[in-house]
This record gives structure tokens, sequence and C-alpha cells, in this order.
């Protein structure tokens, strides 16, 4: 029997099953591989706080970071690339290597250092979902190592700080965007019908920046041009990810508002109902109450009776 599974990573919100890209790239490949993950939601210790999520824990090991989780995997004899021939699969290592060098400073930049996004909507939700005190620490602690990871890469001469590396990023990540779009052309997935690693990352790097609501949106915008990108991600959430964060599918979910709508109608039928008989029962005629006749009794009658309530 094979050691269980068990994936620590960030949770989910606006429609995905996490918000966080590394997290997704797992939870994508295992869905794909067929790998029995156990997902649980950080409730975020300082391991988590050193950007080791997410995390696969078995019986033996504990391993981080998403190639080395996938590699894992492949390891149990999960493999999304069983069928994918050698140039697919040095195709797939370019276009990985491709998105982290192009697209990923702009998404970290789109979450963690554009401020509007950062206060409103990044900052928020991981500090609601991290307990107290670290709820104050953790969100400035990532923000740092995404501004810091930016510049790392990126800030080399003469673009020395993040202002001025902005506007380079978000060339080269609209440029790496359509890149990807002519790749996918009007494939389901980047190498036919049957996903793999490629589309795992594809996916985990796309669906948060497609997904969440952000009030500066360049980047954003330009995604959701690409029409076939958009519908990628949107056919991965729909056949992979039918649970909500509610634990109900669409299908369940539609089940549930069709009996809400039935239920609702019935009451407003009962309601219209009531009203009627209510206006019928105003418009009819009314007639002064009728007095009940008074019975005489006989004097005899009359003593019995008083002897009665008299009696114990």
């Amino acid at each position: 029997m094979a050691a269980p599974l068990e994936l620590s990573c960030w949770g989910g919100g606006w429609g995905l099953p996490s918000v966080h890209t590394e997290s997704l790239v797992v939870m994508a490949y295992a869905k794909f591989s067929g790998a029995p993950l156990k997902i649980s939601v950080i409730d975020n210790t300082w391991r988590g706080s050193r950007g080791e999520i997410p995390i696969l824990t078995t019986d033996d090991n504990v391993v981080s970071q998403p190639a080395k989780i996938l590699n894992f995997l492949r390891k149990q004899k999960y493999n999304a690339d069983y069928e994918l021939s050698a140039k697919q699969g040095a195709d797939t290592l370019a276009y990985i290597a491709l998105l982290e060098e192009k697209l990923l400073p702009a998404v970290l930049h789109t979450f963690w250092v554009e401020s509007d996004n950062y206060f409103t909507v990044t900052k928020p939700w991981f500090a609601s979902r991290t307990p107290f005190p670290l709820s104050l620490i953790l969100p400035g602690k990532m923000s740092r190592g995404a501004l810091n990871r930016i510049l790392l890469t990126r800030g080399e001469p003469p673009l020395y700080h993040v202002q001025e590396v902005e506007a380079q990023i978000y060339r080269d990540a609209k440029e790496c965007l359509n890149l990807l779009s002519n790749r996918l052309g009007t494939s389901q997935f980047f190498f036919g019908d049957t996903p793999s690693t490629l589309d795992a990352y594809v996916f985990g790097f796309l669906a948060p920046l497609y997904k969440v609501q952000f009030p500066k949106v360049q980047l954003q915008e330009h995604l959701k041009q690409l029409s076939n990108l958009c519908r990628f991600c949107d056919d991965i959430l729909n056949s992979y990810f039918r649970l909500s964060l509610a634990g109900i599918s669409p299908t369940g979910q539609e089940t549930v508002d069709a009996n809400l709508q039935k239920l609702t109608q019935l009451v407003n039928k009962e309601s219209n109902l009531i009203e009627k008989m209510d206006d019928n029962l105003r418009q009819s005629p009314q007639l002064p109450p009728r007095k009940l006749p008074t019975l005489k009794l006989t004097p005899a009658e009359e003593e019995n009776n008083s002897f009665q309530r008299l009696s114990p």
C-alpha cells in the first residue's frame, strides 16, 4: 500500500482551489497524474513564512518546492508526462524557464509590489488566513521577499530600482503571454489532448492572474484579451477542480438553485392564494353577529343547577 500523501498549501478564493501559484502547480499536476493527495490548507506556521509552501509530507519524506515535489511524485509512478516525446520533454523545460524568467517577475509585482493591489487585495487575504500575531508580520515579509526576488533577477545595470524595471518586466510578461497563446493555439492542452507538467505550470501561473479581482489590472487585461489562455484556465477548473469552496459541485449547485427556485415559486403561490382568500373575505357581506338564544329554566331546574355548582 502506497504511503499517504499530504500537501500543505495556501487555500483558495475567487473560484480557485488555491490563490498561490506554487500550490496550484502541484495541485494541478496531482490531478493530471492521478496522485491521491490529501489537501491540508495551512494555518500558517513560521515554516510557511520562510517560503516553503507547498509542502508534501509522507510517512518517510518531507518535500518542498514544486519541481522537487513533482519529481517525487514521478518516482511514485504518478507521471503526467509518460506519453511525451524527448522533444516535448525538452520543450517543457524551455517553457517553464520562460515562465520563471519572463512572467514570474510581473506576477510577483502584480500581487506583492503594486501598492493598490497589495493593500486592498493581497495583504488582507493572506492576513485573514494567518493567525495573530503572524498575520501582522507575514504579508510584509512575503512582499519584501517578492521585491528582492524581482530585483535579484531583473535589477541589472542600468536598471537598479523596481520603478526602473517595472515597465520592462510588464513588457516581457506580455510577450510571454503572447508566446504561450500562439503555442497553445486551438488545442485543449499544450501537447494535445492530455495535460502534462507544462499545463500544470501554465495553469498555476495564469489562473490567479486571471481570476483574482485587482484594482490595477494591466497584465490581467492583456491576459483576458487572449481568449484561448482564458479558456484553458476555465477548462482545467471545470474538468479537474469541480468542487467549489463550499464543497458543492457546479452540477450540485445547479440542483440546489433549481430546488430553491421551485420552493420560492411554491411559497409565492401559497402567498397569492392566501391573499386572494383574504380579499374574498373582506369583500363578502358583513352580517351582525348572531345572539345565542337565552334558555329559561323552570324553578325546579334552576334549584338543581345551583346545587350542582355548590357540590364538590
